[in-house]
């Protein structure tokens, strides 16, 4: 059970977080150029992302149980290590915080200065930063969605959590016609790095031929240890900002 509630809670938060910032970059290309146009490149990284996750599943699927755990276990660790690293130099006042909101800003001053063709012909310059803005953030989407699905548990947990932040997501974008600025994203962030880094040592593990003690548990006190920790980590780094 532990399992499956953990896989969804993270693949949700992921692919929310995630969907948060290439939606920013699109909203800002609506606001600053042409819907039509954000919406083109929009659906030009999306369609990248699809041929992407078409890849990537059946290589998967086709690994023995235990290489498929390490590779697994090996991708998340990729991934969670990353955002955890940077969550704690978040946390500890040593990067700037994760913002949609700014995100969007700095979209719309990027496209300020670029003219915008008349009406009727493609918009390149909006096309291009929405295509990027949905292609970079999707890749990251597919690869940890995709290490998620294949355990060996099942996919349904992965594919739940994701199509759920996804919808809430698009809607949210849909409505607002801005990103919502007031979701702690750093922390989110943080608690998906200690999650994907946590799913990446349990599976890496069991790759390796290492059993966990009481099994599916395992996955609750490593991600105990992760979080206990780089808390004592975001501590030592705040103390010494403030003595420096």
């Amino acid at each position: 059970m532990s399992d499956t509630v953990l896989t969804l809670l993270t693949a949700a938060a992921a692919v929310a977080l995630e969907l948060l910032e290439a939606m920013a970059i699109v909203l800002a290309v609506a606001a600053a150029r042409r819907l039509r146009d954000a919406l083109w490149g929009a659906a030009a990284g999306v369609a990248g992302c699809a041929l992407l996750a078409a890849a990537v599943g059946p290589v998967l699927a086709s690994l023995p149980l235990d290489a498929l755990r390490l590779t697994v276990g090996t991708l998340l660790l990729l991934f969670g290590l990353e955002w955890l690293r940077k969550g704690t130099l978040r946390l500890a006042g040593r990067r700037a915080r994760s913002s949609s909101a700014r995100e969007y800003d700095e979209t719309q001053e990027e496209l300020h200065d670029v003219p915008l063709p008349p009406a009727g012909q493609p918009d390149w310059a909006g096309r291009i930063v929405a295509f990027k803005g949905v292609l970079l953030e999707g890749v990251e989407v597919v690869v940890i969605v995709s290490a998620l699905a294949a355990r060996p548990s099942g996919a349904a947990p992965a594919i739940a959590g994701a199509a759920v932040a996804a919808v809430l997501v698009t809607a949210a974008g849909a409505w607002l016609h801005r990103p919502l600025s007031r979701i702690p994203e750093t922390e989110l962030k943080y608690g998906v790095g200690v999650l994907l880094t946590t799913f990446g040592v349990f599976f890496a593990g069991e790759g390796l031929g290492f059993e966990w003690p009481g099994g599916d548990a395992g996955l609750l006190y490593v991600a105990a240890t992760l979080l206990a920790v780089t808390q004592l980590h975001v501590r030592a780094l705040r103390s010494a900002r403030v003595a420096a």
